[in-house]
């Protein structure tokens, strides 16, 4: 006996027919919704500042290792290296500026310049 299997997408939103499943993740969160094409354009369109400005995140597999704990960021300008202390990128790039190292107003600051501040500014 044969058996034909339809799926039928309704949307998430308002329940009518749905053109697609959208995924997207946040706070190492995966998720997906059925949409409508207006209602996906709508997601996008409410999206497109924050995607414009992020970094895009690739090569890295899904799983429980990258839902394991959400990356919480302070509310300063502050970042934590793996190797090194917490340190205000403000300050840091404020006294590269002032040492003559080129660094840009956002982004990474090389290691170079790291390991330079952290040698400026050692105790003892």
């Amino acid at each position: 006996m044969a058996q034909k299997v339809q799926v039928l997408l309704v949307d998430d939103i308002d329940g009518g027919d749905a053109a697609e499943t959208v995924t997207f993740s946040l706070d190492g969160v995966d998720y997906e919704i059925d949409l409508s094409e207006e209602h996906a354009g709508a997601l996008r369109e409410a999206m497109a500042t924050w995607v414009g400005h992020a970094r895009k995140v690739s090569g890295r597999s899904s799983g429980a290792s990258r839902r394991s704990a959400p990356r919480e960021r302070a509310q300063g300008r502050s970042s934590s290296t793996p190797s090194g202390p917490s340190r205000d990128t403000g300050a840091v790039r404020t006294w590269a500026k002032e040492n003559g190292y080129t660094v840009s107003d956002r982004g990474r600051i090389s290691a170079d310049v790291l390991q330079a501040y952290d040698d400026a500014h050692q105790e003892g």
